[in-house]
């Protein structure tokens, strides 16, 4: 019989070969690309589990009777506000016998962060330009909401601190005479939307020096917003003897721009725990 041709049965082996590795590679092409779809596919329902996470539970670690900004439409004096109070202990201070400490929440991230969260909603949805925080207490607030909103901020100082600043008139406030507050002249453009914040507003002293501010550099206040408002000063009677905000706004034309605040004294009842011989300390009596 006929003896094979080495050279051939060498050319269909190696041709033999070369099927059996094009067949393996087409193989670990498909299943390369079906786990790239599964990955895509838990990748992207990963995504939509952390999406829903996020809509339904923001803070994980948050007290849980503290409802989130985002299921409800923040009320003063509600619920939420009154699970918040009990972060704002009161202390005679400065001869005042209430003074309100925003250093019981600020120890509290989840509480702080709360707070934070529910100024950001309700200014996403208003929109503004840029957010003037009041020294000193306006410079914690403010800077976070501004992050989260991506908008600038800037400072309102008390005079000598900025170069290049424009300052308001002397003013007073419930702790006494205050010189005007200062704000750098290029931070406010004509036009610019800008939210004031501070901590607290009673007699509106402060607010009035802010607002005058932005009108002087021909910004627009939106809102003066705070987590303290003192109603009790909002439009008291003659009889009472307290300054009026209302008459204050109104003598300096600036009756028109509200204040918005988390909560009042009316459901500010927890009184801080004095440490024996406590000696109030502030600055004026």
């Amino acid at each position: 019989p006929q003896q094979p041709n080495p050279t051939t049965c060498g050319m269909l082996s190696v041709h033999k070969h070369h099927l059996v590795a094009a067949g393996l590679l087409c193989l670990f092409l498909v299943v390369c690309a079906s786990t790239e779809q599964l990955t895509d596919s838990q990748a992207s329902l990963a995504d939509i589990k952390r999406s829903e996470s996020c809509i339904t539970d923001t803070n994980t670690n948050a007290d849980p009777s503290i409802m989130s900004a985002s299921k409800k439409t923040y009320e003063q004096d509600g619920d939420e506000a009154r699970q918040i109070a009990q972060y704002l202990p009161y202390f005679p201070f400065k001869g005042i016998p209430r003074f309100y400490d925003i250093g019981g929440f600020l120890e509290k991230p989840e509480v702080f962060q709360q707070i934070v969260d529910i100024f950001v909603e309700r200014y996403s949805e208003i929109g503004i330009d840029s957010i003037a925080g009041l020294d000193a207490r306006g410079f914690i607030l403010g800077p976070p909401i501004a992050l989260a909103l991506k908008k600038p901020f800037l400072m309102m100082r008390k005079q000598g601190k900025m170069p290049n600043s424009l300052s308001s008139d002397a003013y007073k406030c419930e702790y006494g005479n205050r010189a005007g507050l200062t704000v750098q002249r290029d931070k406010i453009k004509k036009g610019d939307r800008v939210l004031v914040i501070d901590d607290l507003v009673a007699t509106g002293g402060t607010l009035s020096s802010a607002i005058n501010l932005v009108h002087m550099l021909g910004g627009e206040v939106v809102e003066c917003a705070c987590v303290v408002e003192i109603k009790m000063f909002i439009d008291p009677s003659e009889e009472s003897g307290l300054p009026s905000r209302t008459k204050l706004f109104t003598s300096q034309n600036i009756n028109h721009v509200p204040v918005w605040g988390l909560i009042s004294e009316d459901v500010l009842t927890v009184e801080a725990k004095l440490p024996e011989g406590y000696v109030d300390d502030g600055e004026e009596h």
